[in-house]
């Protein structure tokens, strides 16, 4: 039995047949090991032709052509049939794999009879995700936030998929791949998640043709969503686990049109249309306890919603879309190798002032001020506001569009702002290790700047980790300096980090070998403050002469923080 099968529907893919081919052609598993095969879903360009010429070129190839069912469900359940690997990897034929995808993903499924495989996602259709924070060996939909990812660009057990009868809705079905998914999900014993390398590209065509940018009404969409929503209810008995599994349906895609951006884009008719279609789902297809699991402004906008106040929607969204993420650089130094990062994250805002919690007859409430005259959002209480916080730092390396999480969280904690006024934020020291930042693994040459993310009391943001927010110990905030370098792995590359571009983003530049020519492992570079200077002589002093010297001729040339140089 082969390990995998590839299965890739196809319509009028044109040219993108030859950019996805490549990256499934050469995959490190070895072509002995997996097929390709493509489903010709009644392609009315040349898509057929070019199918058949590389089915004729390469042995692993299989193609399969079809009368046209207008959807990709039919053709992916007839590539399921049709397979003859032990494992399915699905991909869509504008998409691509990274070399050794089928590689790490069947090792991580083999290793434990796994029904399902989630591989990190990459690509310009994915940002950062929470779901690939950690590679996890074993979970299920009850202890792993499974339901944020539910695109079917993963790899299934083709036993597990026959057993269940696991099959794609066929025909135009809209949502079809989140009634797949939530199904496969409840079914599954065993779900891995590999985050430690980069599977599946998911890109944005530049026509503008994928699928999932198709049109339709909002009878239409949330009508599949019901159906989304009634599969999980059919599968799950009421109580906390069915409220969970539902609350991300409701979360992202019911309440999409009554929060910021969408409700303030759409008037007249056609917002009131959308909201109508809404409301009545979530009065009638949701358990009241989803609502109440949600954070402060979520299940304000819930609530607000189900009681038909479309006018306040529309204000809170004006409100909280002015909401700005504050972070403080409270202290940054190199540390046995890796830089330790202290932040403090909160809100403000649109006014400068932070986003409060106040203190009213032993009950704590939602910014009063933010709130002020908004029907049905008096006294909002939020019972309890550290529920739901949590936030991290993230690591960008732009040269390949990866994201990587440090290992640590930031802890929530209520702030004091005097007169019973408080604030919610996050805190906490992030040790980034370039040795283990990239899954384990040192990081890769290039440039690589640092976020923060957060969410709290309901709203998200992410910030760039900044020097204009770093602390200064007092010293001119104006000062340019350099906190320090280190040299990593068995062929040793410099990472430096300092403060570049033109925000003074912190950045950590990794240089190979060739160029990793400083061999001690604290340089500093000041233009003023007297005592930084000083620190500096008492560093550059204690070093050996050659270095000294090398130390010196670096600080007389450009700022190396600049981002002019990598």
């Amino acid at each position: 039995m082969l390990k995998v099968s590839i299965v890739v529907p196809v319509y009028n893919a044109g040219r993108y047949i030859e950019m996805c081919a490549p990256s499934l052609l050469r995959q490190t598993l070895g072509e002995h090991a997996y097929e390709i095969i493509y489903v010709d879903d009644g392609s009315t360009d040349d898509s057929a032709q070019r199918l058949d010429q590389l089915a004729a070129q390469h042995p692993h190839v299989r193609v399969v052509h079809q009368e046209n069912s207008g959807w990709p469900g039919k053709p992916r359940n007839v590539g399921v049939r049709e397979a003859r690997g032990e494992y399915v990897q699905f991909v869509d034929q504008d998409d691509e794999l990274t070399p050794a995808a089928l590689e790490h993903l069947h090792r991580l499924a083999t290793r434990n009879r796994s029904d399902i495989v989630l591989g990190k996602v990459i690509g310009t259709m994915a940002g950062p995700s929470n779901v690939f924070k950690r590679t996890v060996e074993r979970c299920t939909v009850e202890d792993a936030p499974l339901m944020e990812s539910l695109t079917p660009h993963k790899m299934f057990r083709r036993g597990f998929l026959l057993a269940h009868d696991l099959r794609f809705p066929e025909g135009p079905v809209r949502l079809e791949d989140q009634l797949f998914m939530v199904r496969a999900y409840l079914r599954a014993k065993t779900v891995s998640i590999l985050a430690d390398h980069p599977c599946y590209v998911w890109n944005r065509r530049d026509d503008g043709g994928n699928t999932s940018s198709r049109g339709s009404t909002p009878e239409d969409y949330y009508g599949h969503l019901r159906t989304v929503v009634e599969a999980i209810k059919k599968e799950t008995r009421p109580g906390l686990l069915q409220d969970h599994l539902l609350r991300r349906s409701y979360r992202v895609e019911l309440l999409r049109p009554v929060g910021e951006p969408r409700v303030l884009q759409r008037t007249g008719k056609a917002l009131e249309r959308y909201f109508d279609v809404v409301r009545d789902m979530a009065l009638e297809a949701y358990p009241p306890g989803v609502r109440d699991g949600l954070p402060a402004l979520t299940r304000l906008r819930a609530h607000l919603l189900e009681e038909g106040h479309l006018d306040s929607l529309v204000e809170l969204a004006r409100r909280t879309r002015g909401i700005r993420p504050e972070l403080t650089v409270d202290d940054i130094r190199w540390r046995d190798g890796k830089l330790h990062v202290t932040t403090t994250f909160g809100m403000r805002r649109a006014d400068g002032e932070p986003l409060a919690l106040v203190e009213c007859y032993g009950r704590m409430l939602l910014d009063p001020e933010l709130l002020d005259g908004i029907k049905g959002a008096e006294g909002w209480e939020v019972p309890h506001p550290l529920g739901h916080a949590h936030g991290e730092l993230l690591v960008h390396d732009t040269a390949r569009d990866l994201w990587w999480y440090p290992d640590a969280d930031l802890t929530p904690r209520t702030q004091p702002l005097g007169g019973g006024r408080h604030r919610v934020v996050l805190t906490g020291e992030t040790p980034i290790d370039p040795l283990t930042l990239a899954g384990g693994r040192p990081m890769e040459p290039g440039r690589h700047v640092v976020w923060a993310s957060a969410q709290l009391l309901g709203v998200g943001r992410r910030a760039r980790v900044t020097r204009s927010d770093a602390a200064t110990g007092g010293a001119d905030p104006d000062v340019s300096f350099g906190f320090g370098s280190v040299r990593v792995g068995t062929r040793p590359h410099l990472v430096v980090s300092g403060w570049g571009g033109p925000d003074g983003q912190l950045r950590l530049s990794v240089r190979p070998p060739s160029q990793a020519t400083l061999p001690h492992r604290i340089f500093l570079r000041t233009t003023s403050a007297p005592p930084i200077r000083r620190a500096a002589r008492n560093v550059l002093h204690h070093l050996p002469p050659d270095v000294r010297r090398r130390a010196k001729k670096l600080a007389r040339r450009a700022d190396p923080w600049s981002g002019a140089r990598p």
